[in-house]
């Protein structure tokens, strides 16, 4: 096995989505996925990017990939938000997720971020372990609000 962490081109974006189809299903919200290719593909590639990505790949096959983007706090300043990060299944245990983990701490490094922020399921003990292991603060005291695009348009 040669991995290989690379930034993420265009041409990704199918394998990008059925890693995310994967994670959705492993997360038990497979039907929350409604982004379409075209809006994904935009939102990466298009005039307004508004993500960046790298991905692991092996001999040609993108087995993980990190997406993440720059939030910004009105406490902190400006932060590295990691949106998601899977690796898919028969290449976990392998330090795929390590090497994707450690080029966007890198990368919030580089860009000198006054932190960095994701979010994990209070199920998901593999995650939490992983994160653990890296002395992250995982915050129990705030709670995820949202809206979707149809309470958007009914507000």
């Amino acid at each position: 096995m040669s991995i290989i962490v690379r930034s993420a081109v265009k041409e990704d974006c199918i394998r990008l989505m059925e890693l995310v189809n994967e994670l959705a299903v492993f997360e038990k919200a497979p039907d929350e996925v409604t982004v379409t290719m075209e809006e994904f593909i935009d939102a990466g590639f298009g005039q307004n990017k508004v993500w960046d990505a790298i991905v692991a790949e092996d001999n040609g096959f993108i087995a993980g990939f990190a997406i993440y983007y720059t939030r910004y706090s009105t406490w902190k300043g400006c932060r590295l938000y990691l949106e998601d990060f899977i690796v898919t299944e028969s290449y976990r245990g392998r330090g795929i997720g390590k090497l994707l983990f450690e080029t966007v701490l890198q990368h919030a490094k580089d860009k000198n971020f006054n932190g960095m922020n994701w979010q994990v399921l209070d199920w998901n003990e593999p995650a939490i372990n992983f994160y653990k292991k890296y002395h992250a603060d995982l915050d129990p005291e705030w709670l995820n609000g949202s809206f979707t695009k149809e309470q958007i348009m009914k507000s």
